[in-house]
């Protein structure tokens, strides 16, 4: 994996697990901790990272299971817990997030349900949240209001049954071909960003390397399954990333109501085609759109309102004096850090 200059690769065993991270900027500067969604890594990040002065202590570990951490199990059961735990840990053991040395936290995507537990759990020593195109704090997929009531009781349509499973292999066999449209390249082309969007070849490479680190099977991605009688047949079991991921176990929502309250910036691409109202990732979207058959229709399993959940929450959040700026960025998709750096670096020095 090559790194652009001023990134190093480093290791720090916390109290939890060995853990893989990247690293940029003095030592002394304001720390400030990335952390990265659902098969990706800190790898992601390492070019924005290289563009912070060095006044900005920037750290992007990779989670568990996924990049060049250890891949300890994934107890599903907890939520996204484990991996707030984890960066609870790897604050700790570098001496930050203290009330003497907080830290500023960047979560994308899963990584902004992360950060958000992180900070629900205990919000010492947080200095701020940045909120890249962040999951719903309801999890994903299965609700259908504002409030994350599930439409089964089951939660069927959510969990590690609900990855396409030839995406699955290809992760397994470390594909990093482009030669189907489930290869791993092919989704961060077509998902991850908004096309025609492209990356320099070499850059396109590492990226790709670091989705295919990710440990395959039912303790991590994407985690077992239950059957179900509801639509679309299957449940979320109890280990691994996405059953970690439903909302029968993971609700951040108490992060509304943490005291104190640090400022919080919500940035997300107005073209995401995974965290949205119309993600092609959620079943009750993919039923409605005819993509999936034997759809019960809008009033049993209407499309998850993903923005209108964490827009309700952020709202809540709000009214109990925490302050909360919206920013939503024309001509992207899932990765404004990738596709608009500059006006998300510009974002993230603000807010520092």
């Amino acid at each position: 994996m090559s790194l652009p200059q001023g990134v190093t690769s480093q290791r720090v065993q916390t109290s939890r697990l060995d853990t893989h991270y990247l690293r940029s900027g003095a030592d002394d500067g304001v720390p400030v901790v990335f952390v990265h969604g659902n098969v990706s890594s800190g790898r992601f990040y390492a070019e924005l990272m290289a563009s912070l002065p060095d006044t900005v202590l920037a750290l992007a570990p990779d989670l568990r299971g996924f990049g060049d951490s250890e891949p300890a199990p994934i107890d599903a059961t907890r939520g996204v817990k484990d991996f707030a735990d984890d960066v609870r840990a790897f604050m700790t053991a570098l001496g930050i997030g203290t009330a003497d040395r907080p830290a500023h936290l960047v979560g994308w995507s899963v990584g902004g349900g992360v950060v958000m537990q992180v900070a629900a759990t205990d919000p010492t020593g947080i200095a701020s949240l940045l909120l890249e195109a962040p999951m719903s704090p309801y999890g994903f997929g299965g609700t259908k209001d504002a409030a994350g009531t599930p439409c089964f009781a089951d939660w069927a349509g959510t969990g590690g049954g609900t990855a396409n499973p030839d995406f699955v292999k290809r992760l397994g066999d470390k594909d990093t071909s482009a030669d189907a449209d489930t290869s791993p390249r092919s989704i961060m082309n077509t998902y991850y960003v908004k096309p025609p969007f492209s990356f320099p070849a070499e850059l396109e490479d590492d990226y790709v390397a670091s989705m295919v680190a990710i440990s395959v099977g039912e303790d991590h991605y994407p985690g077992d399954l239950t059957s179900s009688e509801n639509w679309p047949t299957v449940a979320p079991g109890t280990k691994g990333i996405n059953n970690a991921i439903s909302g029968k176990w993971c609700d951040v929502s108490a992060f509304s109501s943490i005291d104190p309250k640090p400022p919080v910036v919500w940035i997300r691409g107005a073209d995401d085609q995974i965290v949205s109202d119309t993600s092609l990732f959620d079943f009750g979207f993919l039923g409605q759109i005819g993509a999936v058959p034997g759809w019960p229709g809008e009033d049993v399993f209407p499309a998850q309102p993903m923005i209108g959940q964490t827009r309700a929450v952020l709202d809540a959040y709000r009214a109990g004096g925490g302050q909360v700026d919206e920013v939503v960025l024309a001509d992207c998709g899932h990765s404004p850090h990738l596709e608009h750096p500059q006006t998300f670096q510009a974002r993230l020095l603000a807010l520092l």
